[in-house]
Protein backbone atom coordinates (compact mmCIF):
# COMPACT_ATOMS: atom_id res chain seq x y z
CA UNK A 1 0.00 0.00 0.00
CA UNK A 2 1.34 3.37 -1.04
CA UNK A 3 -0.71 6.31 0.15
CA UNK A 4 -0.95 9.08 -2.45
CA UNK A 5 -0.39 12.77 -1.84
CA UNK A 6 -4.16 13.23 -2.06
CA UNK A 7 -4.65 10.68 0.72
CA UNK A 8 -2.03 12.29 2.96
CA UNK A 9 -3.52 15.75 2.37
CA UNK A 10 -7.05 14.48 3.07
CA UNK A 11 -5.86 13.16 6.42
CA UNK A 12 -4.20 16.51 7.19
CA UNK A 13 -7.40 18.40 6.26
CA UNK A 14 -9.58 16.24 8.50
CA UNK A 15 -7.10 16.67 11.37
CA UNK A 16 -7.08 20.46 10.83
CA UNK A 17 -10.89 20.61 10.79
CA UNK A 18 -10.98 18.47 13.93
CA UNK A 19 -8.53 20.80 15.69
CA UNK A 20 -10.84 23.71 14.84
CA UNK A 21 -14.06 21.85 15.56
CA UNK A 22 -16.73 24.15 16.91
CA UNK A 23 -15.45 27.21 15.01
CA UNK A 24 -18.07 26.84 12.29
CA UNK A 25 -17.21 26.77 8.61
CA UNK A 26 -13.51 27.29 7.91
CA UNK A 27 -12.56 29.10 4.69
CA UNK A 28 -10.55 27.19 2.10
CA UNK A 29 -7.94 29.93 2.10
CA UNK A 30 -7.32 29.54 5.85
CA UNK A 31 -7.05 25.74 5.65
CA UNK A 32 -4.65 25.95 2.69
CA UNK A 33 -2.51 28.52 4.50
CA UNK A 34 -2.29 26.51 7.74
CA UNK A 35 -1.44 23.29 5.89
CA UNK A 36 0.80 24.95 3.27
CA UNK A 37 -1.14 23.33 0.42
CA UNK A 38 -2.14 25.14 -2.77
CA UNK A 39 -5.80 26.16 -2.79
CA UNK A 40 -6.26 24.65 -6.26
CA UNK A 41 -5.03 21.20 -5.19
CA UNK A 42 -6.86 21.41 -1.87
CA UNK A 43 -10.13 21.96 -3.75
CA UNK A 44 -9.86 18.51 -5.36
CA UNK A 45 -9.13 16.90 -1.99
CA UNK A 46 -12.09 18.66 -0.38
CA UNK A 47 -14.37 17.68 -3.28
CA UNK A 48 -13.64 13.99 -2.59
CA UNK A 49 -14.27 14.41 1.15
CA UNK A 50 -17.55 16.24 0.48
CA UNK A 51 -18.63 13.53 -2.00
CA UNK A 52 -18.11 10.89 0.70
CA UNK A 53 -19.93 13.00 3.32
CA UNK A 54 -16.88 13.31 5.59
CA UNK A 55 -17.08 17.11 5.40
CA UNK A 56 -19.61 19.63 4.18
CA UNK A 57 -19.12 22.92 2.44
CA UNK A 58 -21.05 26.15 2.35
CA UNK A 59 -20.60 28.89 -0.25
CA UNK A 60 -20.73 32.61 0.26
CA UNK A 61 -19.96 34.90 3.15
CA UNK A 62 -19.23 32.91 6.29
CA UNK A 63 -18.81 29.81 4.16
CA UNK A 64 -16.10 27.21 4.09
CA UNK A 65 -15.81 23.61 5.26
CA UNK A 66 -16.53 21.69 8.44
CA UNK A 67 -16.80 18.11 9.62
CA UNK A 68 -20.16 16.39 9.15
CA UNK A 69 -19.96 14.62 12.51
CA UNK A 70 -17.89 14.74 15.69
CA UNK A 71 -14.12 14.57 15.24
CA UNK A 72 -13.94 11.65 17.66
CA UNK A 73 -16.04 9.57 15.24
CA UNK A 74 -13.51 9.71 12.37
CA UNK A 75 -10.78 7.14 11.80
CA UNK A 76 -7.67 7.34 9.64
CA UNK A 77 -8.92 4.26 7.77
CA UNK A 78 -12.17 5.86 6.69
CA UNK A 79 -10.43 9.02 5.49
CA UNK A 80 -7.80 7.10 3.53
CA UNK A 81 -10.41 4.79 1.95
CA UNK A 82 -12.25 7.91 0.77
CA UNK A 83 -9.28 9.04 -1.32
CA UNK A 84 -7.40 5.81 -1.96
CA UNK A 85 -10.22 3.34 -2.45
CA UNK A 86 -8.74 0.01 -1.43
CA UNK A 87 -5.92 -0.07 1.12
CA UNK A 88 -4.86 -3.54 -0.04
CA UNK A 89 -1.09 -4.13 0.07
CA UNK A 90 -1.05 -5.76 -3.39
CA UNK A 91 -3.01 -5.17 -6.57
CA UNK A 92 -5.85 -7.54 -7.30
CA UNK A 93 -6.48 -8.65 -3.73
CA UNK A 94 -10.06 -7.41 -3.95
CA UNK A 95 -10.66 -9.70 -6.95
CA UNK A 96 -10.18 -12.91 -4.95
CA UNK A 97 -10.78 -15.37 -7.78
CA UNK A 98 -8.26 -13.79 -10.14
CA UNK A 99 -5.63 -13.20 -7.47
CA UNK A 100 -5.92 -16.67 -5.93
CA UNK A 101 -5.47 -18.33 -9.35
CA UNK A 102 -2.37 -16.24 -10.06
CA UNK A 103 -0.56 -16.72 -6.73
CA UNK A 104 -2.35 -19.21 -4.48
CA UNK A 105 0.61 -19.82 -2.16
CA UNK A 106 0.88 -16.19 -1.04
CA UNK A 107 -2.80 -15.27 -1.06
CA UNK A 108 -3.44 -15.98 2.63
CA UNK A 109 -0.38 -13.96 3.66
CA UNK A 110 -1.54 -10.91 1.65
CA UNK A 111 -5.08 -11.29 2.95
CA UNK A 112 -3.86 -11.30 6.57
CA UNK A 113 -1.65 -8.26 5.94
CA UNK A 114 -4.62 -6.45 4.40
CA UNK A 115 -6.71 -7.24 7.49
CA UNK A 116 -3.95 -5.95 9.78
CA UNK A 117 -3.64 -2.70 7.83
CA UNK A 118 -7.41 -2.15 7.86
CA UNK A 119 -7.69 -2.96 11.57
CA UNK A 120 -4.79 -0.69 12.51
CA UNK A 121 -5.99 2.31 10.48
CA UNK A 122 -9.55 1.87 11.74
CA UNK A 123 -8.25 1.95 15.32
CA UNK A 124 -6.48 5.30 14.80
CA UNK A 125 -8.96 8.02 15.72
CA UNK A 126 -8.48 11.43 14.15
CA UNK A 127 -8.57 12.96 17.62
CA UNK A 128 -5.49 10.84 18.48
CA UNK A 129 -3.62 12.72 15.75
CA UNK A 130 -4.73 16.22 16.78
CA UNK A 131 -2.52 18.71 18.58
CA UNK A 132 -3.88 18.86 22.10
CA UNK A 133 -3.23 22.57 22.54
CA UNK A 134 -3.50 25.08 19.76
CA UNK A 135 -1.88 28.49 20.07
CA UNK A 136 -4.12 30.61 22.27
CA UNK A 137 -5.87 27.62 23.82
CA UNK A 138 -3.20 27.04 26.46
CA UNK A 139 -3.93 30.03 28.71
CA UNK A 140 -4.03 29.11 32.39
CA UNK A 141 -5.20 31.31 35.27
Amino acid sequence: MLVSTKGRYALRVIIDLAEHEGEGYLPLRDIAHRLDISEKYLESVLKTLVRDHLIEGMRGKGGGYRLTHRAADYTAGEVLRSTEGSLAPVAGLDDVGAFRAEEPRCHDMWEKLDALIEEYLDDVKITDLCVSTLAGNDYVI
